[in-house]
C-alpha cells in the first residue's frame, strides 16, 4: 500500500518517495517483495501523486492499482478487487513504509497463514513503547486473535499490552472479498479501517491469527523525519556491516556513506567518509580514499581513488589510478592501467589503456587511445555554442601542456603536439603539431619602460 500522503512528515512530496539506504522507501518494499512473489503478481496500490510514483518504480515489473480517493487501507482493498478477487488464493499486505521488512518475514507469515488455515493472518510485534500503535487482543495465550484495538479506542487494560500490529497481513481472498463490504467508517478519521476486518471474521466464525516478528525493527514505519533518519541508519549500518563480513575493510564506517545496492569486492578498503552511491559496484583489492564521491559507477579490481574524487555514472577498468580531486562525469570510461589526476574532468571520454591525464585538464567529447600523454592544462573545445564535437587522440600521441584542441579534429597515431598549442586542423600520424606564434624578443624594452615610469614621477 502507498497511496497515503504521509501528512506528518511535512512534504510536498509522496512518503514512498523519500529515500532510505540510498533509495526510495517503497523500492525496498517491493525488492523484498519480489523476492518471494513474482513481480507480476505484486501490485502496488498508488494514489497520492500517483504517476510520480508509478514511474519511480515502473522498472520493477509491478502491477498497479490506483485508489483515486484515500479513504483508508480497508478501501484500498477494496478498490483492488477487481485486479485480486477470482485471481489469488491469498493476498498479501504490506505497508509501502516500512524499508526493513525482509523476504524471509514475508515468507514466514505466508507459510504461518496457510498452516494453520487462517481467514486473516497479522504480522505482530512487541515494543517497549507501543504508543500509537494498535494493539492485538488474542484469545487466551494462543495464536487466535479477537481484535486490533487502535491507540485511541483502547482501554485503560488494553493500553497495557505491549503487542502491536504492523500493517502487514495475509488474507484469504475469497474471504476477504466476501466480509470487506461490511466495514464501517465509524470511526475517528471516517476512514475503513484494515484491522477491523479481525473483529468482523471473529462474528462470522472466521479463523484470525497472528504471528510475532523475530526483530521488532522490520516493521517499523516512517511517519516522521526523525523515523526517516533513524530507519536510514539502520539501513546504513546493516549494510557496512554485511560489507564488513564480505572481506571489505571500512575505516571508521560510521562516516561513511553506502547505499544499500552498492557492491564492494574483498579486500578493498574504503577510508574514513566516503561515500557510495546508488548502483556502484567497486571490484577487489581497490583503496578509495577519503572525501571520494562515487555514484552510479563501476571499478575494476585495483584501482586506486585517491582522496576528494567525484564519479558519476562511469567505468574504471582494472589497475587505474584516480584522483585526487578528479571530477568524472557521466560517460567517463577510463581503461585499464590508465591515469587521471589532480583537478582532471572528463565527460564522454574513452581513455585508452595506460594513457595518462595527470594535471588541471578538461576532456569532454573525446576518444583518447592507448599510451597517450595528455599534458597539464589541455582543453578539448568540443562545444561550438550549438553542437558538441569530438576529438580523437590516436594510440601513443603526446599532447604538449597548455594544448587546446578545437574539436572536431583528429591527432594521429605516435604524433606529437608541441606545447601551447591551439589545433585546429587534424595532425597526421607520426608529425609534429606547432599551433602558436613565434616567440619576440625586445632587448631592453622592461629597462625602458621603467625608466619612463621614473621620469613622469
Amino acid at each position: 500500500m502507498a497511496a497515503g500522503k504521509g501528512t506528518r512528515i511535512k512534504s510536498k512530496h509522496p512518503k514512498v518517495l523519500h529515500e532510505v539506504g540510498g533509495k526510495a522507501i517503497l523500492s525496498h518494499v517491493i525488492a523484498a517483495a519480489t523476492k518471494v512473489i513474482p513481480a507480476p503478481d505484486v501490485y502496488v496500490i498508488i494514489g497520492h501523486e500517483a504517476e510520480r510514483v508509478r514511474q519511480a518504480v515502473a522498472g520493477t515489473g509491478v502491477n498497479f492499482v490506483t485508489q483515486s480517493e484515500q479513504r483508508g487501507t480497508g478501501h484500498a482493498l477494496m478498490v483492488s478487487r477487481a485486479a485480486l478477487a477470482g485471481k489469488y488464493d491469498q493476498v498479501i499486505v504490506l505497508s509501502g513504509d516500512a524499508p526493513l521488512i525482509t523476504p524471509q518475514t514475508i515468507r514466514k507469515l505466508i507459510d504461518f497463514h496457510v498452516a494453520q488455515g487462517s481467514a486473516m493472518t497479522l504480522l505482530t510485534a512487541d515494543l517497549e513503547n507501543p504508543f500509537g500503535y494498535g494493539r492485538v487482543v488474542r484469545k487466551g495465550g494462543d495464536a487466535e486473535v479477537n481484535a486490533v484495538v487502535e491507540q485511541k479506542a483502547a482501554t485503560e487494560e488494553q493500553l497495557e499490552i505491549s503487542e502491536i500490529n504492523s500493517g502487514f497481513y495475509v488474507f484469504n481472498t475469497e474471504a476477504l472479498y466476501q466480509h470487506i463490504d461490511k466495514l464501517s467508517t465509524v470511526n475517528a478519521h471516517a476512514e475503513y479501517y484494515l484491522t477491523d476486518m479481525a473483529a468482523l471474521f471473529n462474528g462470522a466464525g472466521k479463523k484470525v491469527t497472528a504471528i510475532k516478528t523475530t526483530d521488532a525493527r522490520e516493521i517499523l514505519g516512517s511517519n516522521t523525519r526523525s523515523e526517516m533518519v533513524d530507519l536510514d541508519a539502520q539501513v546504513r549500518h546493516s549494510k557496512t556491516k554485511a560489507l564488513l563480513d564480505q572481506g571489505v575493510t571500512i575505516f571508521y564506517p560510521h562516516t561513511c556513506v553506502i547505499d544499500s545496492d552498492v557492491e564492494v569486492g574483498p579486500d578493498t578498503v574504503i577510508e574514513p567518509f566516503v561515500q557510495l552511491l546508488g548502483m556502484t559496484k567497486i571490484g577487489s583489492d581497490c583503496r578509495v580514499r577519503s572525501y571520494s564521491v562515487i555514484e552510479n559507477s563501476e571499478i575494476g579490481d585495483g584501482v586506486t581513488i585517491r582522496p576528494g574524487t567525484i564519479m558519476q555514472d562511469s567505468r574504471v577498468a582494472k589497475g587505474a589510478m584516480i584522483g585526487p580531486y578528479s571530477h568524472l562525469r557521466p560517460g567517463s570510461d577510463i581503461g585499464e592501467g590508465a591515469h587521471v589526476g589532480n583537478f582532471v574532468e572528463t565527460k564522454k571520454v574513452k581513455l585508452g589503456k595506460g594513457s595518462k591525464a595527470n594535471h588541471l585538464s578538461y576532456l569532454g567529447d573525446a576518444d583518447i587511445g592507448e599510451g597517450v600523454n595528455i599534458g597539464a592544462g589541455t582543453i578539448t573545445c568540443n562545444y561550438d555554442g550549438v553542437n558538441k564535437n569530438k576529438t580523437i587522440v590516436e594510440d601513443g600521441a603526446f599532447i604538449g601542456s597548455d594544448s587546446t584542441l578545437v574539436a572536431p579534429v583528429t591527432i594521429g597515431r605516435g604524433s606529437y603536439v608541441s606545447a601551447a598549442s591551439c589545433i585546429t586542423e587534424d595532425v597526421p600520424a607520426d608529425a609534429l603539431a606547432l599551433g602558436r606564434s613565434r616567440q619576440t624578443i625586445k632587448e631592453g624594452w622592461a629597462r625602458q619602460k621603467r625608466d619612463q615610469r621614473k621620469g613622469k614621477s
